[in-house]
């Protein structure tokens, strides 16, 4: 007998990295019509349209950065006024006013990552806004086998060293601190492989699906930088008779959780990279991207 409301079931599990300046609460406020568009799209057994490899429903975990930003760290900041540190976090800080961007504390946010896989996971796919959206594409490629060797060999070349938390040495056996992810998606993110540092994220390409949605009037990420990481990934745009990988909407700086063709379209997706497409069990077919026009 099928448990209630997927009650104990195996869930779709999904990491929320949230933007610099935000927190893991704040982005979990600015995204709740997007957790509930999801739950009644991957709803629990035994509603109709429940995923028949994750019974349970789908869940996301709201993890903050390690790094707390002083006021001068951030940009438009009033510096008149309050000095205290605000409630404001970030994966890495970035430095320099032109590209190759260097970016502090990157390991200390990899590493915060590393902690909530080992400790929360596991997880099936991560979504990231910004920042995150950036992170979301470099915890994906260091979750792949042979990303490792990618790193060693970035090193003669000025690459950074891969993050030690992302393996786990028993003493007896090496092993990733996480199987690969079945996806990714980014909103608003952009790729830093024009810092040899960080090169290595990105060659080879990265093979995990990853879909990415850019706002087409986003003054804050220009479209170069988003689609670098496009480019990056195998598959960047979508593969050939599949859905679109590469998703534009009107907008500017921020995730459209509420536009329900977006929403739609991030549905597709998932649904294709868990292999999930002929249909939906008990028969009832979601709404989703093929049922809208979508401006992609």
């Amino acid at each position: 007998m099928a448990a209630q409301n997927g009650e104990g079931q195996k869930k779709l599990r999904i990491l929320m990295l949230h933007g610099y300046t935000q927190s893991g609460p704040l982005f979990h406020a600015k995204t709740k019509a997007l957790e509930k568009a999801l739950d009644k799209i991957f709803p629990a057994e035994p509603k109709p349209g429940y995923l028949k490899q994750y019974p349970g429903g789908v869940q996301l975990t709201y993890p903050t950065a390690p790094i707390r930003l002083d006021y001068r760290d951030i940009p438009g900041f009033d510096v008149d006024g309050d000095k205290e540190s605000p409630e404001a976090y970030g994966w890495w800080i970035r430095k320099g006013d032109s590209e190759p961007f260097r970016y502090d504390g990157m390991e200390k946010g990899l590493t915060r990552i590393a902690e909530v896989l080992r400790d929360q996971g596991p997880f099936d796919g991560v979504i990231g806004f910004s920042q995150g959206g950036a992170a979301a594409g470099m915890v994906a490629a260091l979750l792949e086998p042979n990303r490792e060797k990618a790193f060693q060999d970035a090193q003669s070349q000025g690459g950074m060293p891969f993050p030690e938390l992302f393996i786990e040495d028993s003493g007896f056996i090496v092993e990733p601190v996480h199987q690969p992810l079945k996806f990714a998606v980014s909103y608003s993110g952009f790729g830093a492989i024009t810092n040899p540092l960080y090169r290595a994220f990105y060659e080879p390409k990265i093979k995990t699906p990853m879909c990415h949605f850019i706002g087409t009037v986003d003054t804050v990420v220009e479209e170069s930088r988003s689609l670098r990481l496009v480019d990056a990934c195998v598959d960047g745009r979508g593969k050939p008779g599949g859905v679109s990988r590469l998703v534009y909407h009107p907008g500017g700086h921020f995730l459209p959780s509420s536009h329900k063709q977006y929403v739609a379209a991030l549905a597709a997706f998932i649904r294709e990279a868990i292999g999930e497409t002929e249909g939906v069990a008990n028969g009832k077919k979601d709404e989703n991207a093929e049922d809208m026009v979508l401006p992609f």
